[in-house]
């Protein structure tokens, strides 16, 4: 639509500028209303003139055209009309068109020009030109000039424009003209103000001679500064052929707060970012955009690639080959609804008592264009998750968002999500989606919460939903989570404070010794209606078994768990306690529960240990496992059960 309205504005003035020179070459043969006839009959429009003069000379005839008037389309009120211009001055050179067999226009001036584009939804305008052809002869579409027209300079003086469209929620001004360079060639300098996408608007344009728009002989410049609200952006080069937009060298620059911002300007759906700067070259062909070499930051984080995107059919097709060598985590939660980066908390975030994002998502800005984004991160940074690196497969189509895969590397395993969510009544989506755990590391997790640890564990999440944001679709949510592993290490001063081992935790912290052996994990939890409850629960390391219980509601993010702790040989001050974790996501609290003796002996799971997915629930799933050692662990569980 904005390239649309561009190429029909500069077509529609070109063929208006020449069909005057073609009328004025003919107006000493024929009276006003023969030239209003025919140039009403040329552009599918009401034009007419309020007077005519002509000087006709052996060498220049000068014929001039007085309050002009191009109507607007039926069903449009009168005034404004789409065009009124003051006086069109065309000098007219008869000897060296009769010796060239071309129309040949020394001069055209064109002075104040007013012209009215308004929009009162989509495809209903005023500046839509259907061109009428001879009979058998489809419309044209896109007005050119006739290939026998030599015009030598081409002048317009205070052109002035309006421009509201309302689906756009556009309302600016411009101001054009030609202004002669040092070599005397008259090039197009244009302002606007307003605004656009209801934020303030300006924008300057220098460009080539507006004759040369048409000659790919000649390369048109271009140097287009812009300010939409808090986003600037500057297109600077050349193209070959200006109306085909072809052979284009441009370096186009954008910058501001958050690129979802630049949604508006572009039609294409971006989720929220932190502040960014980027640049590339951009080009125009085979009814193509792109925008190739792309560098730059988003955040912390750096960005390279290609985006390509074909405007034709009811909506964008875009395309994204995108790269960042280093990635912060935290600049990519606009993609689940969370706040980006890391800039200084705002108010509302110092305030937020919940952990999981509850922006909701925007349906129809995701039906605004089909997408195909391939992503690849070869490091992530920050802190914020132990992932090592990134990469992603996203389709968005019809609004339905696939993404096959997201995968996260963990260490030497990776966190792998295959995802579908698909608009449904009520502006909610449904989810549906399995992630895998292949592998993950238990030293990478381990480090990440500040311990030491060994092994991979493996499992699988599956989930269904319907929900407007990624806190609804968790709150509604039902599925499962396992979670098993054997072999591999825990730090033994969190498995001894675990079950309040405190002798033995003393003697841990001191590295004596400083790790204790996994027998086994097993972690099976089911999802119902957002609450999530472990069916089992059961860690079994060399020096004690592990349990626990309880739920997690994610409607109100509260923690109500309970880990029991049994040693398997003799402790040294050991406490008869449970502990409870309780609280919210955001805010975790751990206390202990005395307990009677005869009651402490089922199977616990080790505090720190058992903190660790509640900690990084929303990055690190557990997965799905077997192993011999583990049945045994199991039946040991259940025979503690019957014990107690």
């Amino acid at each position: 639509m904005r390239r649309s309205i561009a190429r029909w504005t500069i077509g529609i003035v070109i063929a208006v500028f020449v069909l005057f020179a073609g009328a004025a070459a003919v107006a000493w043969l024929a009276a006003r209303p023969m030239a209003e006839a025919r140039l009403s009959a040329a552009i599918g429009r009401s034009v007419t003139i309020g007077s005519m003069s002509i000087e006709p000379s052996l060498g220049l005839t000068t014929i001039t055209f007085d309050e002009v008037r191009i109507a607007n389309p039926e069903g449009w009120p009168a005034d404004p009309p789409f065009a009124r211009i003051l006086r069109v001055t065309v000098d007219f050179d008869l000897a060296r068109s009769v010796r060239t067999r071309a129309l040949v226009l020394p001069s055209l001036a064109i002075e104040s020009p007013v012209v009215t584009a308004l929009s009162r939804g989509e495809g209903d305008n005023n500046y839509s030109f259907a061109l009428p052809a001879p009979p058998g002869e489809p419309l044209v579409q896109d007005p050119t000039p006739p290939s026998r027209l030599r015009i030598g300079a081409l002048r317009v003086q205070g052109g002035q424009a309006h421009v509201a469209i309302d689906h756009l929620r556009a309302d600016f001004e411009v101001g054009f003209e030609t202004r002669d360079d040092a070599s005397g060639v008259p090039m197009i300098v244009a302002e606007a103000r307003g605004t656009y996408a209801a934020q303030p608007l300006t924008a300057s344009l220098t460009g080539g001679a507006l004759l040369a728009l048409g000659d790919a002989k000649v390369p048109w410049p271009v140097d287009l500064t812009l300010a939409n609200g808090p986003t600037r952006g500057r297109l600077v080069g050349t193209l070959q052929d200006a109306i085909a937009l072809a052979g284009a060298d441009l370096t186009l620059e954008l910058a501001g707060p958050d690129m979802a911002l630049l949604t508006p300007l572009t039609g294409v759906p971006i989720p929220r970012t932190p502040r960014y700067q980027v640049r590339g070259k951009l080009s125009y062909a085979d009814t193509r955009v792109r925008f190739t070499e792309i560098a730059g930051r988003v955040g912390n984080s750096d960005l390279g690639g290609t985006i390509t995107i074909d405007p034709r059919g009811t909506r964008p097709d875009v395309t994204a080959e995108l790269q960042s060598r280093r990635v912060d985590l935290a600049d990519l939660a606009g993609f689940i609804g969370g706040r980006p980066g890391r800039g200084t908390p705002t108010r509302e975030t110092q305030q937020a008592t919940r952990v999981l994002p509850d922006a909701p998502v925007n349906i129809p800005k995701l039906e605004m264009a089909n997408v195909h984004l391939a992503y690849r991160a070869q490091r992530v940074v920050g802190g914020s998750a132990p992932v090592d690196d990134l990469r992603a497969q996203l389709e968005l189509i019809d609004g339905t968002i696939t993404l096959r895969p997201v995968a996260f590397g963990v260490g030497r395993g990776e966190v792998v999500a295959n995802l579908v969510l698909t608009p449904t009544e009520g502006e909610a989506l449904r989810m549906q989606g399995q992630v895998d755990f292949r592998r993950v590391d238990i030293s990478r997790i381990m480090r990440f919460v500040g311990s030491e640890g060994g092994g991979s564990l493996t499992g699988r999440a599956r989930i269904n939903a319907t929900g407007r944001s990624t806190a609804e679709l968790l709150a509604r949510g039902d599925g499962s989570l396992i979670l098993v592993t054997s072999g591999g290490s825990l730090s033994a001063v969190l498995v001894d404070l675990s079950g309040l081992r405190l002798g033995n935790a003393i003697f841990s912290a001191f590295g004596l010794p400083s790790r204790t052996r996994i027998e086994c994990f097993v972690s099976d939890f089911v999802l119902q209606n957002g609450v999530l409850r472990p069916r089992v629960l059961l860690l079994e390391t060399a020096d004690a078994l592990l349990s626990g219980e309880g739920s997690i509601r994610l409607d109100q993010e509260r923690l109500d768990m309970r880990v029991r702790s049994r040693p398997k040989r003799l402790t040294i001050a050991a406490l008869p306690t449970d502990l409870l974790v309780t609280g919210t996501l955001k805010d975790p609290m751990i206390t202990p529960e005395i307990v009677e003796l005869g009651i402490r002996g089922g199977i616990a799971a080790a505090l720190g240990f058992a903190s660790v997915p509640l900690a990084i629930l929303p990055t690190i799933e557990l997965g799905i496992g077997d192993d011999t050692r583990c049945n045994d662990t199991l039946r040991r569980a259940q025979g503690g059960r019957r014990g107690n």
